[in-house]
């Protein structure tokens, strides 16, 4: 079994940096894309309305700059109901292109809930004894921060990036426009099996389930040696679904959260709010 492990582990380093170097050469010729880019543009126009989860949506065209996309994306989470003016009913659809997907993963990379979610992880390992190879202490507790900090980046670059350009899916997240709690629920849940490509419509998370299966192997290279195993890959790979499931959920009803909290906050804790360095979407 354990040889079988290493082949496996082998086969899928081979993978990641056939990826990697893809990745490489998509970033260095962001000329050509941004070429293509305008010719996506021109026949996104003539596109009829598509139909997805009972809204029309029309294509709208991608954005040709990174101070574009910082305006388009915003953040990984996208707003229902972006309606047009003349047609309530409308929604545009805006794809990203390959270079505002890598931007937002920087977005990602550098927001302040980013490490902070690495310090809670790295802090509540160390409390449950999780790695115990990694020692104790201030040492033992900063190569669990990394060792976090390697799980969230390297799967959002794999799977938010690089496959998501690879296979023309859109690695954000789309808010469900129904009002019942229960439809809400289902629908954060199920995202990580169906997911929206660029032109629009609904399809299999292609990238979801390849990069949890990607990240997954790759952990191998730096976790304690009794975690590396192909039943231990096979067990983060699962557990992957069930992590991203839980921060979908987060994505859908934390704006409803922040709504109560602003309605029922006292007028000192709402001053105090935004006094924080924060950007907007990462404050509570």
């Amino acid at each position: 079994m354990r040889n079988l492990a290493a082949k496996c582990r082998r086969f899928c380093v081979g993978i990641l940096l056939s990826i990697a170097a893809w990745a490489a050469f998509s970033v260095a010729s962001t000329a050509q894309i941004v070429s293509s880019v305008s010719e996506v543009s021109t026949r996104a126009d003539s596109m009829s309305p598509e139909t997805i989860s009972g809204e029309a949506m029309t294509t709208a065209p991608s954005p040709e700059s990174f101070s574009r996309c910082r305006t388009d994306f915003g953040s990984s989470v996208v707003e229902p109901h972006t309606a047009l003016p003349d047609a309530p009913s409308v929604t545009v659809y805006r794809p990203l292109s390959t270079h505002c997907k890598f931007e937002l993963f920087l977005h990602q990379v550098y927001a302040p809930s980013t490490f902070a979610s690495a310090v809670f992880d790295a802090t509540w390992n160390q409390i449950l004894g999780q790695w115990p190879e990694y020692g104790g202490g201030m040492q033992g507790w900063g190569k669990r921060l990394g060792a976090s900090y390697a799980d969230m980046e390297s799967r959002r670059f794999i799977q938010g990036f690089v496959l998501s350009s690879l296979l023309r899916q859109d690695p954000r997240y789309f808010r469900c426009g129904k009002k019942n709690v229960a439809a809400r629920a289902f629908y954060a849940a199920t995202r990580v099996v169906v997911t929206r490509s660029d032109r629009g419509n609904s399809e299999v998370n292609t990238s979801e389930i390849l990069g949890a299966l990607f990240s997954s192997s790759l952990q191998n290279a730096y976790y304690p040696d009794r975690y590396r195993t192909f039943e231990g890959t096979m067990a983060r790979f699962v557990g992957a679904f069930g992590s991203d499931a839980t921060t979908n959920l987060l994505h859908e009803f934390a704006p409803d959260l922040r709504r109560l909290f602003h309605t029922h906050a006292p007028h000192k804790v709402l001053e105090i709010e935004q006094k924080l360095p924060l950007p907007p979407d990462d404050k509570p």
